[in-house]
């Protein structure tokens, strides 16, 4: 009766534990079958090199929401500027590989009809962006184990084995014929002390083809110099013909030449706008050295052709001038130009709410800064620069309030003067200026100004 329960234990016990491995072998089946966590066979340390290498893919702008986030409490149609930010988690699994987690944060500006609720907010990706990440890892490892186990290309052969001992030469038997001429005996053979000195090359004697007069030789070589002419004047037209084409192509690569009303695009992230103002409607935003056909310029705008007939307009001082064309054209010249400092002074600076119903500040605390012209009977300095000195207070005010750490929402310059006007910042679009992910003319797409054609000396005329 022992013995019987005894078996019975043993085999409840076996069962229990191919009970616990099924489950414990499971569970990374389960995680790869999630659209956004997925096992890797390499270790986490070669992971992890090679998601450093596809760093610029974790984060970026996406063109269109639909198809990457899911639909919420609004339809997606009523948003504009979305972006993405991927966080990856890597662990080790105990085969030796590697388990990788991506979530996928989306925000995006909600255009509220009403506009008392517009903003960003952050919306649920759908799992598609997850999906392409780690599907750009698997090739990026792919690309990576075959760089690996390909040889170098540059590799030399491996030197041949040399015989421990040379050969033994045996002369082959003679056929009959006259006795050879007497020849005096060899020199003794060398010693293995005498090894080093280089070994004589043996080479087996030419037959000689007897000439028996009837010009066998010289008919042989006739006959071979016959089919190398034949041959060369075969082959001659053709490379006549390749080289007449190569010629002609050169000839086409010299007379083409680069267009003469290129614009380039400075800094990415540049936006191309629907009109020639500061807070007209964003069409795209370009990136760096994007080149653009000119179709007329004037002091503050390019316009451009896009593609076709659709047309745009990019903020002068982020573009490149084609050549001959510099960027002061247009400009008074630098011993009349006046300079902001010696005109406008900040007069006082407080904290209050925003005095306006622009919705990304409506309601909202405010650093509010109030600047003066030098001398009130001054002329008009112009649009470039207020913008000029509004820039450098934007600047040196974001940097004390950051000093400071106040609660503000924004900054808001009042330009108290007859021709003046008011410019409103949001405090992170501020931030983002200040670490170089906005450039000067993304930065005054994302302001407040009151009136607009005060800051654009020629946004009037120009979106006529």
């Amino acid at each position: 009766m022992r013995v019987f329960f005894g078996q019975l234990n043993r085999v409840f016990f076996v069962a229990l534990l191919a009970a616990v491995f099924e489950l414990y072998s499971a569970a990374p089946c389960a995680a790869q079958s999630n659209g956004s966590e997925r096992g890797f066979p390499q270790s986490k340390t070669t992971v992890e090199q090679a998601l450093k290498a596809m760093q610029s893919s974790t984060s970026g702008r996406l063109p269109v929401l639909d198809g990457f986030a899911a639909a919420g409490d609004h339809p997606l149609d009523r948003y504009r500027r979305g972006y993405y930010d991927c966080k990856v988690h890597v662990e080790s699994t105990p085969s030796g590989g590697s388990s990788v987690r991506v979530s996928a944060q989306i925000t995006a500006w909600y255009n509220d009809p009403a506009g008392s609720h517009s903003g960003y907010q952050v919306l649920t990706s759908n799992g598609r962006l997850e999906a392409d990440l780690l599907d750009q890892l698997s090739d990026q490892l792919a690309t990576k184990a075959q760089t690996v186990a390909a040889p170098p290309q540059n590799a030399e052969p491996a030197p041949a084995p040399v015989p421990a001992q040379a050969p033994v030469l045996k002369a082959a038997t003679p056929i009959a014929g006259p006795p050879p001429p007497t020849t005096p005996p060899a020199a003794p053979p060398a010693t293995a002390k005498s090894a080093g000195a280089a070994q004589p090359k043996l080479s087996a004697p030419m037959p000689r083809i007897a000439d028996t007069g009837g010009g066998i030789l010289s008919s042989l070589a006739q006959t071979l110099a016959d089919e190398q002419k034949e041959k060369d004047s075969a082959t001659l037209p053709d490379q006549r013909s390749l080289q007449a084409e190569a010629d002609s192509l050169e000839e086409v690569l010299r007379n083409q030449a680069h267009p003469s009303n290129l614009v380039a695009v400075k800094k990415e992230g540049t936006p191309v706008v629907a009109t020639a103002s500061l807070n007209a409607q964003t069409l795209f935003l370009a990136s760096a050295h994007d080149e653009f056909e000119m179709l007329d310029f004037n002091q503050d705008w390019v316009h451009v052709r896009v593609s076709g007939i659709a047309r745009g307009w990019i903020w002068r001082d982020s573009v490149e001038m084609p050549n001959g064309l510099g960027d002061s054209d247009l400009a008074p010249s630098p011993q009349a130009a006046p300079v902001a400092a010696d005109l406008y002074h900040v007069a006082r600076e407080e904290q209050s709410s925003f005095p306006g119903d622009w919705a990304p500040l409506k309601g909202k605390t405010v650093e509010i800064v109030t600047v003066e012209k030098l001398d009130d009977s001054a002329k008009d300095p112009g649009a470039q620069l207020r913008l000029g000195f509004a820039k450098s207070v934007l600047d040196k005010s974001y940097s004390e309030l950051a000093q400071k750490q106040l609660h503000v929402d924004g900054i808001v310059l009042i330009f108290d003067s007859a021709d003046g006007g008011m410019i409103a910042a949001p405090l992170p679009v501020l931030q983002q200026w200040k670490s170089g992910k906005l450039s000067d003319a993304a930065l005054w797409h994302e302001c407040f100004f009151d009136p607009p054609e005060s800051f654009t000396a020629s946004a009037a005329s120009a979106s006529k």
